[in-house]
């Protein structure tokens, strides 16, 4: 072979072999392909703009735009932008919205069993341990099936982002005895209100944005919400200046987001995946940021704004927790599911709960030790 042969030949197979490592346009990275409109799902969450809870729901649907590379976008409007906060899962079963951002205590008025969803007696588990339960402990299934098959919804739904244990609640005057709570009107939601109800009180189940209203102009004597930062921000400092922190009612809560299931379901398998995850990282996300804001406007609220805290005595502590026991009796009797859903709750936090015990020192005994006149 001649020298210019030669090098025609290697001149072929460097174009041949150049050919074979070209990758079809459908093994481009994602960032090389050209992409069309995004899919795009419009939610609305049951928060105000200024609520802390808004700004949770708009960091899961930025990590879902972000992970999608763009194919997918959802779109978070604020309570009460296309319907009244409380409308949102009829909204989500009918395909007027795609999706919502909420807590599930909110449909207890269609079934109690919701409000165990997060907002139960929860059986000393922390906010964490009940996702623990809803992930690996059969909640998501008993979940679907309230869902799906109890109620008939086109929903399908999540669990994510563990709370703080919820304050008793914001009232005129410091509260020293069960009798002092006894005839108040009480704004309250779900399985709560029905705690409260039992302890003497009369409740109303409000939307977030009305409840600083409603105490300002004395339609309500008191009321809880749920954190420092969402609390600053719909104004309780300006209508009180005592809470009452630490309680049953609410100690364990978490959010829900429900997608409309015929959409959910046409999604792509990857983009449904990149939904669960972005729950996940979402839960992770948002209780590290709690632990500062939350931390931070409890501070300022008690050093800035003159808010009083007060620990709730022990005597209501535990005729809360003897208001669960009748409750669970009650609505079990009522309700198949609702036993059932009471019963895997129980039978994991026997055990879970149980371990925490055992293995965790008191977090107190440290910070008293490190900070001793904090």
């Amino acid at each position: 072979m001649s020298d210019d042969s030669r090098r025609r030949f290697v001149q072929h197979a460097l174009a041949a072999g150049a050919g074979a490592l070209a990758l079809p346009a459908q093994a481009q990275p994602p960032a090389l392909i050209k992409s069309g409109k995004p899919i795009v799902l419009k939610f609305q969450s049951t928060w105000p703009t200024k609520d802390i809870f808004n700004e949770f729901a708009q960091d899961f649907a930025k990590k879902v735009n972000d992970m999608s590379g763009g194919e997918l976008r959802i779109d978070v409007y604020p309570a009460n932008s296309i319907v009244k906060a409380f409308g949102i899962q009829n909204a989500v079963h009918k395909g007027q919205l795609d999706g919502g951002h909420g807590v599930p205590t909110y449909w207890h008025d269609r079934h109690a069993a919701f409000s165990l969803f997060g907002s139960g007696p929860s059986f000393g588990m922390s906010s964490n341990q009940i996702l623990a339960w809803f992930q690996y402990g059969g909640g998501q299934q008993l979940y679907d099936e309230l869902v799906q098959k109890e109620m008939n919804l086109n929903i399908q739904g999540f669990m994510y982002g563990p709370l703080t244990p919820q304050p008793l609640g914001w009232f005129k005057n410091r509260i020293s005895n069960l009798k002092d709570l006894e005839g108040l009107r009480f704004r309250a939601v779900g399985l709560a209100a029905e705690v409260f109800r039992e302890l003497g009180l009369n409740t109303t189940a409000l939307q977030p944005a009305d409840i600083v209203p409603w105490l300002d102009k004395g339609l309500i004597d008191a009321a809880e919400f749920n954190n420092p930062s969402s609390d600053r921000a719909l104004g309780f400092p300006s209508v009180s200046s005592v809470c009452m922190i630490r309680s049953f009612h609410q100690s364990s809560e978490v959010f829900e987001v429900i997608f409309n299931k015929e959409r959910f379901d046409g999604l792509s398998f990857a983009l449904r995946s990149i939904i669960r995850y972005a729950l996940q990282a979402s839960s992770a996300d948002l209780s590290w940021k709690a632990a500062d804001r939350f931390s931070t406007d409890y501070e300022e609220m008690r050093r800035k704004q003159g808010v009083r805290y007060f620990g709730t005595p022990d005597d209501i502590l535990k005729a809360q927790l003897n208001a669960w026991r009748k409750i669970i009796a009650r609505e079990s009797a009522n309700s198949r599911i609702f036993k059932r859903i009471i019963d895997s709750q129980m039978r994991f936090a026997k055990r879970v709960v149980g371990f925490e015990n055992d293995l965790t020192p008191s977090s107190k005994m440290a910070f008293d030790f490190w900070f001793p006149t904090a």
